[in-house]
C-alpha cells in the first residue's frame, strides 16, 4: 500500500521558472555548473552547487558550501521571486524530447514506504554522495530536487492526470536550453482523492532515478526526529519530493563503457581472450542490435560481440543483464575492471552523449577501447527490485530528466 502525499511547493513565479529551473546537481561537474549559471543569477545550481560561488579550491563538502546553499536559497526566494502555495495540490509535469513524451504526477512519498520497500530500490548508494544531499536537505531545510519513481500504471489515474492537461492551464510552460520541454500542472481537488485512493492500492513503487536524492531524504528524516521531542510523524520531514510515471512512458538509454587501456595486453592477445566467451566480428555497426550483443569500437573499427555457447543463462535477474555479461567475462577477466564503482581505468557514458563519444574517447587516446550497450528495460528495472536484487553500477540512463526548483519541498 503506497503514500502519495500532496504539499505546498516552493516554486518560481511563472515568469521567471525557465531562468530559475536547473538541470539536476549530479549530471554536471563544478565547473559545468559554474558556466551554466554564469549568466543566471537565480539558477537553482547556485543552492544545489552552491560551491560555485566560492572559492575554486573549496572542499565541495564544507559546511561553507552547504551554509551558502541556504544563503542562496533565501536570496532566491526574495529576489527570483519564489512563491510557497497557500494550499496543498498534486503536480502534473509533463516531459517532451523529441518525439518522447512521459507524464508524472509530483508529490510527497512516504519516507516509511522507503524504508519498508514498498518503495523499492535497485542500485547501491555511496555513502559519500548520500552525506553530501543528507547535509545539504538538513540545511537549507528543503528538498530541491526530485527522485524519479515508477510504477505500473493505473487506468484511472491516467485519466484523471489527462483530465487536468485538458481541462486546466499550465502553471510552467517552457522548453529549456537542451531543447526539453516542460510543462507543469495544478491538479484539480476533485481528482486529488481519486488519485491519492489508487495509489493506495498499488503495492510497490520503484526508484528509477535518484538512489542517493531518497536515500539522503531518509537519512534526513532521521536527524530532523532525533531533534524534535515532539515528533509525530506528520511533519514534512517524514516525506520526500518525487515525480511518478507510469512505468509504459518511460524510455531508458544504455550506459556506455570506456576503458583506458588494455591492461597489459596486445591486441590479439585481448581479441583471442574474448573469444573464450564471445563470438567476435568486425560489423561497422555502433550499437548492438538486440540483447545479449555488444558492439565494440577499437583501433578505429567497430566490433559485434555476442556470448557464445559457453555462457549459461542465470537464475539470477540481474547476472542476466548485458551490463552483468560485459562486467563478468570480458572487463573483470579480461581487462582488469574489478570494481566498476572505484575502478578508476573506466568511463561511464551515457547514452545520450551518443555512440561519437566512444569514437572520440578511443581515436583520441584517452581510452584504448570502448562498448556500446543495449538499453536495459522498464521490467528488467521491475523485475530485478522484485527480486530484492541489485543492478550493476551504470545501468541506466533516463531521458529526459526533471528540472531541479520548479517545485520544492520545504522540511
Amino acid at each position: 500500500m503506497a503514500v502519495i502525499r500532496p504539499f505546498k511547493a516552493l516554486r518560481p513565479k511563472e515568469n521567471v521558472a525557465h531562468l530559475v529551473a536547473s538541470v539536476p546537481y549530479d549530471v554536471v561537474n563544478r565547473d559545468e555548473a559554474a558556466v551554466m549559471a554564469q549568466d543566471f543569477p537565480f539558477s537553482y545550481l547556485r543552492i544545489t552547487r552552491a560551491e560555485i560561488e566560492l572559492d575554486k579550491n573549496i572542499n565541495p563538502y564544507s559546511e561553507e558550501v552547504y551554509l551558502k546553499a541556504k544563503e542562496n536559497l533565501l536570496k532566491i526566494k526574495s529576489q527570483a521571486p519564489l512563491i510557497t502555495d497557500e494550499k496543498s495540490h498534486l503536480y502534473i509535469y509533463k516531459l517532451v524530447m523529441g518525439s518522447q513524451e512521459q507524464v508524472g504526477i509530483a508529490a510527497t512519498f512516504s519516507v516509511d514506504d522507503y524504508d519498508n520497500n514498498v518503495i523499492l530500490k535497485h542500485e547501491k548508494t555511496r555513502k559519500d554522495k548520500e552525506d553530501d544531499r543528507t547535509k545539504h536537505i538538513v540545511t537549507t531545510e528543503a528538498q530541491t530536487g526530485p527522485v524519479f519513481l515508477t510504477y505500473r500504471g493505473v487506468d484511472a489515474v491516467n485519466e484523471a492526470v489527462d483530465k487536468t492537461m485538458q481541462e486546466i492551464s499550465p502553471v510552467y510552460d517552457f522548453t529549456a536550453p537542451d531543447g526539453i520541454k516542460h510543462t507543469i500542472w495544478i491538479m484539480p481537488d476533485e481528482y486529488t482523492g481519486l488519485v491519492i485512493k489508487e495509489i493506495a492500492s498499488v503495492k510497490n513503487l520503484y526508484i528509477a532515478d535518484g538512489h542517493h536524492r531518497a536515500a539522503s531524504a531518509a537519512r534526513a528524516q532521521k536527524v530532523k526526529k532525533e531533534n524534535n521531542p515532539g515528533h509525530n510523524g506528520s511533519e514534512e520531514y517524514n516525506f520526500f519530493l518525487a515525480v511518478l510515471f507510469p512505468a509504459e512512458q518511460l524510455r531508458i538509454m544504455p550506459y556506455n563503457r570506456a576503458v583506458a587501456d588494455l591492461n597489459g595486453l596486445s591486441e590479439e592477445e585481448f581479441f583471442n581472450k574474448i573469444k573464450e566467451h564471445f563470438t567476435l566480428e568486425e560489423s561497422g555497426c555502433p550499437e548492438p542490435p538486440e540483447r545479449r550483443s555488444f558492439a565494440m569500437f577499437i583501433e578505429g573499427k567497430w566490433y559485434l560481440l555476442k556470448p557464445n555457447s559457453t555462457l549459461k543463462p542465470s537464475e539470477s535477474f540481474g547476472e542476466n543483464l548485458d551490463v552483468s555479461v560485459l562486467q563478468n567475462y570480458l572487463l573483470n577477466p579480461i581487462l582488469g575492471i574489478d570494481d566498476p564503482r572505484t575502478n578508476k581505468r573506466i568511463d561511464f557514458i551515457g547514452g545520450i552523449r551518443g555512440t561519437g563519444e566512444l569514437e572520440k574517447l578511443v581515436n583520441s587516446g584517452r581510452a584504448a577501447v570502448a562498448f556500446s550497450m543495449y538499453p536495459v528495460s522498464v521490467d528488467d528495472l521491475m523485475n530485478i527490485s522484485d527480486a530484492g536484487e541489485i543492478m550493476p553500477p551504470k545501468s541506466t540512463w533516463f531521458e529526459p530528466k526533471l528540472r531541479d526548483g520548479l517545485l520544492v519541498h520545504l522540511i
